[in-house]
């Protein structure tokens, strides 16, 4: 398991309550186990070794980052870094490696991984998952093609997360407020069931006002304004034979930057146009619950699109979407080995038109691949998962130009108990990544896509765990390398080496954990920047995360913060700047009076320190020309939460 695992470090905490009674009730009895049961328990696959080096969010961390964002999300977790300061364009780092080059998907729907580069394709708000996890650098067969480096997962969630046993109707309410910026939210969920049908609606609105940086400087553009929708409705019989469909949609129509993830230009920092974005995802699916044996199939089918309208000043509208389908078989040899097989497609296309000038421009990709995927265990000291697939893809340029590509992928995982404290693991991938759908925003019809080979990437990964009880220690050196990266109409070779380490103690009432990451990235061999470097990674160098949390004498009283680092890094001849260190505290006060245990109030301060930073994964630090999105100042948040 990954020393940033949720095996590892990821506190299973009582605040899982919001969920629900059901939920919460088991929670409270594991209010400070190490090990996030409920967590692990969604992934049917949570033991297997081509899991060893995925992270999952417990239940606790997502439900505190409701009312926040992806970098509240993934605190604590060094080794995911989230830069951008804003949700429209926080874009995640998984060891130095962007995720437009992982597979992503949302209740199984793939995700568009394309939009212009100063916006993020992976918007999501966090009030509506009940689950995340990272795949980072091995992925297995059956996570989809595109998977190059690894995976993410979110899952959104459902009527059973809201209600308890016996419940028919229920829901909760969301309030916040922070000062800095003077952002308001609300947040609705309802949720009901009658039979074997379920439903489940969610809404949330965030407005406010632009926000002050350390040093008490107000940055343009920066307002909230993001509205968010989710819908569900399943049935499942009484056999076991679920289908669900389920639709989000999240929108933020501001005021931004003239580049929304820059913090300005050559010294402008005053000059903003609209940014008017969509993104919906929608998934339907079917699977049986209660199947086992050699015949237990699923099926996935889905549609994801990001939409980006900047009016002026060229009536810019940027469309980026992905069509798919998984057909998959589970054969269950026995309790705990498992073989996936399927065939799955991918319909990939980016859209670039301006009215106003009479320009379209589109590029298009169709992939089908036939995968299989084993998790075994041959000895009770041994884990091993191995797979592959095979990828067909056509793509068609702008020109209307078309290519066929086609690569096999294959990946092994395996983990051995050397005793009963220490586990040692190691994974290798090849993956075939074929011709991938450039930003929509730089289309050029004079490209000459004859030039374009289709791109591989390796990974390995070697690393170790260690359990002492309370205490748990973990490592890993990891290792991808993307051969013939595309870059426009151009290739080139990525590199993110580097390596993880992680420690957590817990106590009765309490727990403390450290993760730390060092990550290099590499443009055809050489030390890069983040221009070279641009959608496949970022120097992020050396950064850290500290967090504590204590239960109090007071019931219903837990205390908290943590400390997020980053140490100064050298940067190369392209640079103008080498890249200063920061430290940054965060501290929080959380209360469920025992006389009203479906209420929870919170209190926050992040930035205590009013530090001025840009987060390390934010772009353009090293360059003197661009002016960095600084991270918001002391921010004190006010929330509460009541459910019914």
């Amino acid at each position: 398991m990954s020393p940033l695992s949720s095996r590892t470090i990821r506190l299973l905490a009582g605040s899982a309550a919001a969920f629900g009674p059901s939920t919460a009730a088991l929670a409270q009895d594991l209010a400070f186990s190490l090990d996030p049961i409920i967590v692990q328990s969604r992934d049917e696959f949570a033991e297997a070794a081509d899991r060893a080096t995925s992270m999952y969010v417990a239940d606790a961390e997502l439900e505190r980052a409701r009312t926040g964002d992806l970098k509240d999300v993934f605190a604590g977790i060094a080794s995911v870094s989230v830069g951008g300061a804003l949700p429209l364009t926080q874009k995640i780092f998984v060891n130095g490696v962007d995720m437009l080059n992982l597979g992503v998907s949302i209740d199984g729907a793939a995700q568009n991984n394309r939009a212009f580069h100063h916006v993020s394709a992976n918007a999501i708000d966090p009030g509506l998952l009940k689950q995340v996890r990272v795949d980072a650098t091995i992925s297995p067969a059956d996570a989809g093609p595109y998977a190059l480096a690894g995976s993410v997962v979110f899952e959104t969630v459902d009527a059973a997360d809201i209600l308890a046993e016996g419940q028919s109707f229920g829901g909760n309410l969301r309030l916040s407020y922070g000062d800095n910026g003077q952002t308001a939210q609300g947040a609705l969920t309802l949720a009901g069931r009658e039979g074997g049908f379920e439903w489940l609606a969610y809404g949330k609105r965030a407005t406010g006002e632009d926000y002050e940086d350390g040093d008490g400087e107000t940055r343009l553009g920066t307002a909230a304004n993001l509205t968010s929708v989710l819908g569900k409705l399943a049935y499942e019989a009484p056999e076991g034979h679920r289908v669900e469909l389920s639709a989000l949609r999240l929108r933020d129509d501001e005021l931004r930057q003239f580049r929304a993830n820059f913090g300005g230009l050559n010294g402008v920092e005053d000059s903003l146009r609209r940014y008017d974005t969509t993104r919906e995802s929608w998934s339907l699916s079917y699977e049986n619950t209660q199947a086992g044996g050699l015949w237990d199939p699923s099926v996935r089918l889905g549609y994801s699109e990001s939409d980006i309208v900047i009016p002026e000043p060229y009536d810019s509208n940027g469309l980026s979407g992905t069509w798919s389908a998984t057909v998959q078989n589970d054969f269950h040899l026995n309790a705990t080995d498992r073989i996936s097989a399927g065939i799955d497609w991918q319909r990939r296309f980016g859209e670039y038109s301006s009215p106003t000038y009479g320009e379209f421009l589109e590029e298009t990709s169709r992939n089908i691949g036939l995968f299989a995927q084993a998790r075994l265990e041959p000895t009770e000291r041994w884990r091993l998962s191995f797979g592959g697939r095979f990828d067909r893809q056509d793509f068609e340029g702008v020109d209307g130009s078309d290519e066929r590509h086609s690569g096999g992928s294959g990946n092994l995982s395996a983990s051995y108990a050397l005793t009963e404290s220490l586990t040692l693991r190691g994974g290798l991938s090849s993956i075939f990544g074929g011709v991938d759908i450039e930003d929509n925003y730089i289309f050029n019809p004079g490209w000459s896509y004859g030039d374009l080979r289709p791109s591989r990437a390796q990974n390995a990964s070697l690393g170790f765990d260690w359990d002492g009880g309370a205490l748990k220690l973990g490592g890993e050196l990891f290792l991808t390398e993307i051969d013939r990266a595309r870059s426009a109409s151009e290739n080139f070779d990525f590199e993110s080496r580097g390596f993880n380490l992680g420690a957590t103690y817990g106590w009765e009432g309490g727990f403390a954990r450290f993760t730390l990451s060092h990550s290099d990235v590499k443009v055809d061999g050489e030390k890069a920047a983040g221009y070279e470097a641009l959608d496949f990674g970022a120097p992020l160098g050396t950064v850290a995360a500290f967090e504590l949390q204590q239960d109090t004498a007071l019931a219903g009283l837990r205390l908290g913060g943590g400390l997020d680092l980053a140490l100064d890094h050298d940067m190369p001849e392209a640079a103008d700047f080498d890249l200063e260190g920061y430290s940054v505290v965060n501290v929080f006060a959380e209360y469920v009076p025992p006389q009203a245990q479906n209420l929870t109030l919170r209190l926050q301060v992040d930035n205590l320190f009013d530090t001025t930073f840009a987060d390390r994964a934010t772009y353009g630090a090293e360059y003197g020309t661009v002016t960095s999105l600084k991270e918001p100042g002391r921010t004190i948040t006010l929330s509460a939460v009541t459910r019914f």
